[in-house]
């Protein structure tokens, strides 16, 4: 299939959006607060997967999934927390849009539970050891943390992964069916021209 010309009949403005969508509930505007009350700080607490949202200076994006022990991000008061940034493959794409533009967003997901907490802030790349050390793991401390200076908070409705039925093992794929991590990697290594050795 060719590729579409998505601008034509494109919606451009808020105005035309509104025309289609329609406007919000009272309560869905309300619902946003700008600090972690009790209730974000427990969910935050037991959630052992987010995401986060970065984007760089020139509006190109990138969403990271962030997996540790729930316990692991340091909320240092209501409005400010650190992530770990524990070692990866070293790409460290979220910590060079962070460079240059400081806007994060964060999905905070619990297993079985079908609303995920969303918090976006403005994110600052920290060394400090006074910090950092008391989110060691296996007595190791991050070289680096993610801190969060938190500006929106809002609990989002059940309505994407009830859909999707994410929690119920009876609607998941066969595995066989789903190509590895491993086939992924070495096919896209292969259409940028590395050549991996044969075993």
């Amino acid at each position: 299939m060719e590729k579409l010309d998505f601008t034509s009949e494109a919606v451009t403005t808020e105005e035309e959006l509104r025309e289609i969508v329609g406007m919000p509930h009272d309560h869905v505007i309300k619902k946003e607060i700008t600090i972690m009350d009790e209730y974000c700080i427990r969910f935050i607490s037991m959630s052992p997967l987010f995401f986060l949202s970065t984007s760089n200076a020139d509006g190109k994006c990138d969403v990271s999934p962030k997996g540790d022990l729930p316990s692991d991000i340091k909320i240092l008061n209501q409005s400010q927390l650190v992530i770990p940034d524990r070692p990866g493959n070293k790409r460290v794409d979220s910590l060079i849009n962070i460079l240059s533009n400081p806007h994060v967003g964060l999905v905070f997901i619990i297993p079985g539970l079908d609303e995920v907490l969303r918090i976006n802030g403005k994110a600052t790349i920290i060394r400090n050891r006074e910090i950092l050390d008391t989110i060691n793991h296996n007595k190791k401390p991050p070289l680096l943390g993610i801190g969060v200076d938190v500006e929106q908070c809002f609990i989002h409705c059940s309505r994407a992964l009830k859909k999707s039925k994410i929690w119920n093992s009876d609607s998941w794929p066969d595995n066989e069916a789903i190509p590895s991590g491993l086939e992924i990697f070495k096919a896209h290594l292969e259409i940028n021209g590395v050549e991996l050795k044969k075993p």
